[in-house]
């Protein structure tokens, strides 16, 4: 039994909120003439070079999205943030959606749309609601890399919920050499374990740069170690490396060292990698006003 042609067109609006290639068309039994005649008559708007959105349908995140990816052909991935949007780990669709295509094609770019060339692993490959997207843990990788400063808060929270380091790691290994590998890299290194230890270090490099006096490391309080303490204004500051690795009994050893420090008289600062390496000037700023407190506390100014 043949299916009628506007039972096919049908499907595939249904399926991909509204938008049609030409060439579904012309594949479901439409003449070019019949297409002409829907692009003329307004029924069908163009979105880019022949496709189109049904006119019964507004122009969401999502018809920007499929649109972006079949007009970018059979072999298009959705990529970078967007695709972090198309797996629900990113909250914004960004203006510009990007797509990858294999290095033997070359489209040009179009408004609203970025492309990028190159050849992705199959293990980097998957398919989310019908359209081909990077795998959660390349595109996490990749959507940090696009964030730019806001790319490392974006990791550590991706890596709290939607994916583990392990495979985050194995992703920029596939992909040694590729655009934004040396920032992923950097990322990486701070994600590692070792994300305390470089917090405290760019936190005592922001203190000997700014020329504050009085700080001192690792000061024992109450039979534990602060990370950095300016003793005579009782300030503590605590730091922390990537949100992915506090778990719960961490979480409560930190509430306990915090409550003993407050009823000792201390003010209490928690800053992350995070912190110190996207908002220096703002960490910097709310230690000196703890500094001013703790003196006008002592003194009674």
């Amino acid at each position: 039994m043949t299916v009628p042609p506007h039972a096919v067109l049908d499907a595939h609006l249904r399926r991909q909120a509204g938008v049609i290639t030409r060439r579904q068309a012309l594949a479901a039994g439409l003449s070019p003439d019949a297409v002409d005649r829907r692009l003329a008559a307004r029924r069908w708007k163009p979105l880019h070079p022949q496709v189109y959105l049904d006119g019964s349908h507004r122009t969401t995140d999502e018809v920007r999205v499929r649109a972006a990816v079949l007009w970018a052909g059979a072999d298009a991935v959705l990529s970078g943030v967007a695709a972090a949007w198309w797996h629900g780990i990113s909250p914004a669709l960004p203006a510009t959606v990007q797509v990858t295509v294999p290095r033997s094609r070359c489209p040009r770019p179009r408004p609203g749309v970025g492309v990028r060339r190159r050849e992705i692993a199959a293990e980097d490959l998957t398919s989310r609601h019908g359209v081909p997207v990077t795998a959660v843990p390349l595109t996490v990788l990749e959507a940090a890399v696009e964030l730019g400063t806001d790319g490392g808060p974006f990791l550590d929270r991706a890596l709290q919920v939607s994916t583990t380091f392990p495979a985050v790691l194995g992703a920029y290994r596939r992909n040694l050499g590729r655009h934004g590998s040396s920032t992923m890299h950097t990322l990486l290194a701070a994600a590692a374990d070792g994300a305390a230890s470089a917090a405290g270090r760019a936190l005592a490099d922001l203190l000997r740069e700014a020329r504050l006096p009085g700080w001192r490391p690792n000061f024992p309080v109450a039979g534990f170690g602060v990370d950095v303490a300016f003793p005579e204004h009782r300030v503590a500051i605590e730091v922390d490396g990537w949100a992915w690795h506090v778990d719960e009994g961490r979480r409560q050893r930190d509430l306990w060292r915090r409550t003993v420090l407050v009823r000792g008289g201390w003010t209490v600062l928690r800053f992350t990698w995070h912190d110190l390496v996207g908002r220096p000037r703002a960490v910097l700023a709310e230690i000196v006003h703890a500094l001013a407190r703790g003196r006008r506390a002592l003194t009674g100014a």
